[in-house]
């Protein structure tokens, strides 16, 4: 990325955070995401090396370190990184008000919806020593018409393939609905009033499923307009 040949602390800033897809990594590594697959996982469109390129850059640039134990390379974020957090919260906050998205297909990702839930269910509710959730996209004819999470404790695994475990609830849905949900625009419960969304299997999950579920991060904001 070309400087902007400024010496204000805006115009620094934008050439370390500027770059497509930069703030998304970031965003990735802030929650969690250590591994390469992982971080790729929370922006499945990138190129593994146009990813490898951004990851670089944010390390000669001080916003994450590289550690590797035992040929496994993790990312983690150094103190300007984590000055960051607030920051991309703040910014998050602001789209979601101002710039919100109207779910128009080129929106919609199932990988990335499936992603984000996966790491924000509450899962002190799945008491069994293992809980399987099946998630249906009903509008969806590729590979990822069908996922399945995994709950084992506090780890949620998830698998595009059916593990062979028994499941305890299977939740369909279309793409737009069920991503809707996830962000706010309407809520579960009413999703499946409205016969939107098609809940079945175990009583207690089904019951609670407003309490477990979860909700993005940003789901608590009114959009502006």
């Amino acid at each position: 990325m070309h400087g902007y040949g400024q010496f204000c602390p805006l115009a620094k800033a934008s050439e370390v955070l500027g770059e497509r897809w930069t703030l998304l990594i970031i965003r990735e590594i802030a929650v969690g995401s250590e591994s390469f697959n992982e971080v790729r996982k929370g922006v499945p469109l990138i190129s593994p090396t146009l990813l490898s390129s951004r990851l670089r850059s944010l390390e000669d640039a001080g916003i994450i370190q590289r550690q590797t134990h035992n040929n496994n390379v993790r990312y983690h974020l150094t103190k300007a990184g984590e000055e960051l957090t607030p920051i991309l919260i703040q910014l998050g906050s602001w789209g979601h008000r101002w710039v919100r998205s109207d779910l128009s297909p080129h929106d919609l990702d199932p990988s990335l919806l499936i992603w984000d839930m996966h790491r924000n269910l509450h899962t002190e509710f799945f008491t069994a020593e293992r809980t399987v959730l099946k998630i249906e996209f009903t509008n969806i004819i590729s590979s990822k018409r069908f996922w399945w999470l995994v709950i084992r404790n506090d780890d949620v695994d998830v698998c595009l393939k059916d593990p062979g475990y028994d499941v305890d609830l299977t939740i369909s849905s279309d793409l737009r609905t069920l991503t809707a949900v996830w962000m706010g625009d309407t809520t579960i419960m009413k999703a499946m009033r409205d016969k939107l969304v098609d809940v079945s299997g175990t009583p207690y999950l089904r019951k609670n499923i407003a309490a477990w579920m979860g909700a993005s991060n940003f789901a608590d904001v009114k959009a502006a307009r």
